[in-house]
């Protein structure tokens, strides 16, 4: 019956119920592992691309347009050899490179900024180290068939279906236009077409940035539950953190001792111990270099007491029993502080007594 209750209880105590502690969530991040979502990513890039068709669609036109005239102009009617399709080659490379110039831009941009809004800055190279473990073929036949792939499955159907639809309503809201594309000029048409692909990409856009807000909480989600511990995980934290509590109680006990010992020896170097008499003990040392006013050396109770009287005995420090002083000094005043002004007389008559009575005995 016992060992079942401590095997129910080690269960419970590695079962993963606990938030994951600050420090678990900085190491998580230093890897890299972070609430990330990447259809967020995609959905900003969207809409930035397509938003900034506003501003460099002019320019756009204006390019394909002169290198559709300079084509039929110029190109079409170009004898073609060895040694111009270089040259063709490299101009038709340039004028594409312009054009997509300012896409790829907005998309560099757009991909900057989605990140930063979902992690901040973050600068990690753990994820893009090799490990010989993503080459296991059954942990990846593992993935491949777990439920968080048949999860992103449901995703990229509901996404392509979501996004789809939204594309099918802004041509089925422009139909009658679609259908008069025949009677349209070229330049007309080309104008309609860049109208279209506008507004569907807004509409996929605004579509796409449902998705990934519902995303992005999935997401959140199941990164908090997979950053969750157990209550071994956060006692072994603390541990590693601010030590065993053994071992911490053994220093503290170690540094007490040590204390102890050099109170000790600055018993025999006081001037006289006031007892109360036998539960406290309090030595007293005045030094003019050192204070003003006579100050504690060592103190204590009972045992450590009956230690200070015996040392003092030993070393023939004068012991003066005065129980209200002794009980007063004990609670007012630490090691190696000065005694309060209140108690300056009765002091003085204690130490004009003892230094009278050491002459007397030279």
């Amino acid at each position: 019956m016992m060992t079942r209750l401590r095997l129910d209880l080690q269960f419970f105590a590695g079962e993963k119920t606990e938030k994951a502690t600050p420090k678990k969530r900085r190491d998580s991040r230093k890897k890299g592992q972070v609430a990330k979502s990447t259809d967020v990513n995609t959905a900003i890039s969207f809409l930035l691309i397509f938003l900034s068709f506003f501003f460099i669609g002019p320019f756009m036109k204006e390019r394909i347009i002169a290198l559709i005239e300079r084509f039929y102009s110029t190109t079409m009617l170009m004898k073609v050899s060895t040694s111009n399709i270089h040259q063709l080659f490299l101009e038709l490379l340039q004028e594409t490179g312009l054009l997509l110039m300012p896409i790829l831009g907005v998309g560099m941009l757009a991909g900057i900024i989605s990140n930063y809004l979902q992690v901040g800055f973050l600068f990690s190279t753990e994820v893009i180290k090799p490990k010989l473990e993503k080459l296991d073929p059954i942990k990846g036949f593992k993935r491949i068939y777990s439920i968080r792939a048949l999860v992103e499955l449901l995703k990229s159907i509901l996404k392509i279906g979501f996004v789809g639809f939204a594309t099918f309503i802004a041509l089925w809201m422009h139909f009658d236009e679609i259908l008069r594309l025949p009677l349209l000029t070229a330049e007309e048409t080309l104008h309609f077409v860049a109208n279209m692909t506008l507004i569907m990409g807004l509409y996929a856009a605004g579509a796409l940035l449902i998705l990934a807000g519902l995303d992005y909480m999935y997401q959140k989600f199941d990164y908090e539950k997979n950053l969750r511990m157990s209550k071994q995980d956060i006692k072994d934290e603390y541990k590693k953190s601010e030590g065993d509590p053994l071992i911490k109680s053994k220093i503290k006990q170690r540094q007490r001792e040590m204390a102890m010992r050099r109170m000790m020896q600055e018993v025999p170097k006081a001037d006289v111990i006031i007892t109360n008499p036998t539960h406290y003990a309090i030595a007293l040392k005045y030094d003019e270099e050192k204070m003003d006013a006579p100050y504690v050396v060592a103190k204590g109770t009972d045992i450590l007491a009956l230690k200070i009287r015996t040392i003092a005995k030993e070393h023939d420090v004068m012991t003066v029993e005065n129980r209200p002083l002794a009980r007063a000094l004990y609670d007012l005043v630490d090691i190696d502080q000065a005694v309060p002004e209140e108690y300056f007389k009765a002091i003085a008559e204690i130490l004009a007594y003892v230094y009278k009575t050491k002459q007397k005995i030279l």
